[in-house]
Parts: structure tokens; C-alpha cells; sequence
């Protein structure tokens, strides 16, 4: 089932973030259930030839892959369409204007201007890819500066987006406070409730950047794609409890014989 359709149903769908370059990285990760993998050319280190194979290594376990692109920009935008992403994630929109360029460049004419020539994409999906795109491909403008906020309500009704993405660390730094998750504080809250309301009131779905501990947190606000962990966060974490585990215990064993 499309993404899209699921959130139409208000299902939540859980993903994984993508920040280290390596398609095996995106192989193994994506084989966990995931709906949604996100591969981040934002601030991620890949480049466009990686971030491909590593979306071939996501189509591999049935997730919908997903680029954040470094900027709202046609070009990096259509290549990632064409290389087969099946949703854009564009930071820094601020404006209706910023938004109606996304959509733009995510759509094929009439409803954009996006160039035809889905070489990569159209391998995997067959000569039925071009007539079914625009449908299929999910347009997320990123709300995480004071003017986006500022406009979101307007930003939720530009026809064509398909979900708001929160950023809750530049949207934080944006209302003065430390970059973070910084529920509790009244700016922050309001924050998100009001992206949330704008997104309901236009029948599109919102989404944030997470954790496993969050995310119910999240789910119960409304967001109904959030992601649960981060290939690097997950790595260090799971490097440091492995190496403190095993000090610990040797550190036992010295000191029982």
C-alpha cells in the first residue's frame, strides 16, 4: 500500500534515517520492517552515485525510500526522483512561494515542471512509472524556521503537498531555545501543535525527526510518519554499550580470581 494512502487511513508509519554512506548500511537497516527509509543528503555524507545504490539497497526490503534533498533546488530534486526516491523532504521552505516551487519541481506537468527521464526509476517500475507519479510521489515541505511557521497554515494548503515535516532542532533554535526536543517548554509546544492543526485542517499528514523514546510522544500529538533511529546514533550507541558491557565484565572476572 502507498504511503500516502496509508496516512489517508491515519495510520503512523515508522522509519529509519539515514546519515552514513553505504548502501550496506541501507541494506541492513532497511530489512528491520521499517515503512520509510530516509536516505539524508542534507546532512548526511553520500553523494549522488552512493545515495542511488542506497536506494536500490532500501527498494530490496519493500520500505519506501525517501530523500531529503540539501536544498529546494530542481535539479538535485528531479535527479533523486529519477534514481527512484518516492517522497522528497525539502528543508528551509519559508514561504508559499517556496512551497509551490517544491511541488513544482516534484511534478510532472500539468500539476509541475519536472523533466521526463526516469532512466533509474523507470528500470524498476516499468513504462507505468510517468503516468502514476504524480499520485505516488509525496511532496514534505520541511516547517522549521519562524517564517515557515509564521506561514504554515498557508504553506499546509498549496496544492500538492502531501505532509509537513518538523524540524524540531532548527525549529528550536529558531524560537531561541537549545537545538533539541525541547517538549515541555511553551513556545516549543505551541509550536507543534500549531503545525499539527494547519496539517488536519488540510487533510495532509505531518512528520518528525525522532527517536524510539519519542515516538509515541509524537504519534499521540498526530504526526503519523516519524522516524525512530539514525544509522550514526545507532552505531555509537550500540559500539558504546557493547565496549562497556565487556570492560564491565572482565573487570568482574579480574576481580573474582
Amino acid at each position: 500500500m502507498q504511503i500516502k494512502e496509508r496516512w489517508r487511513r491515519g495510520e503512523v508509519t515508522l522509519g529509519a534515517w539515514l546519515m552514513v554512506p553505504s548502501p550496506l548500511t541501507a541494506e541492513i537497516l532497511s530489512k528491520g520492517g521499517f515503512d520509510w527509509v530516509l536516505v539524508d543528503m542534507q546532512h548526511g555524507c553520500m553523494d549522488y552515485e552512493t545515495a542511488v545504490d542506497m536506494i536500490r539497497a532500501i527498494d530490496l526490503s519493500g520500505a519506501t525510500p525517501i530523500v531529503r534533498v540539501p536544498w529546494n533546488e530542481p535539479g538535485i530534486i528531479g535527479r533523486m526522483l529519477d534514481a527512484g526516491a518516492m517522497a522528497i523532504v525539502a528543508p528551509m521552505i519559508d514561504s508559499v512561494e517556496d512551497a509551490r516551487k517544491l511541488v513544482r519541481a516534484c511534478r510532472y506537468p500539468p500539476a509541475g515542471g519536472r523533466s521526463l527521464g526516469p532512466i533509474r526509476v523507470g528500470a524498476r517500475d516499468g513504462a507505468g512509472y510517468v503516468g502514476t507519479a504524480n499520485e505516488r510521489v509525496c511532496v514534505i515541505p520541511m516547517i522549521e524556521t519562524a517564517a515557515a511557521l509564521e506561514a504554515v497554515e498557508e504553506i499546509a494548503a498549496v496544492e500538492g503537498v502531501d505532509a509537513l515535516f518538523v524540524g524540531p532542532f532548527d525549529l528550536s533554535l529558531a524560537l531561541g531555545l537549545p537545538p533539541g526536543d525541547n517538549d515541555g517548554k511553551p513556545a516549543f509546544d505551541a509550536a507543534i501543535a500549531r503545525v499539527n492543526a494547519a496539517a488536519r485542517a488540510h487533510g495532509i499528514a505531518t512528520s518528525v525527526l525522532s527517536n524510539q523514546t519519542l515516538a509515541p510522544l509524537r504519534a499521540s500529538q498526530g504526526f503519523q510518519m516519524i522516524s525512530v533511529i539514525t544509522d550514526s546514533q545507532a552505531l555509537a550507541i550500540a559500539g558504546a554499550q557493547s565496549l562497556a558491557a565487556a570492560r564491565a565484565e572482565i573487570e568482574r572476572n579480574t576481580s573474582d580470581a
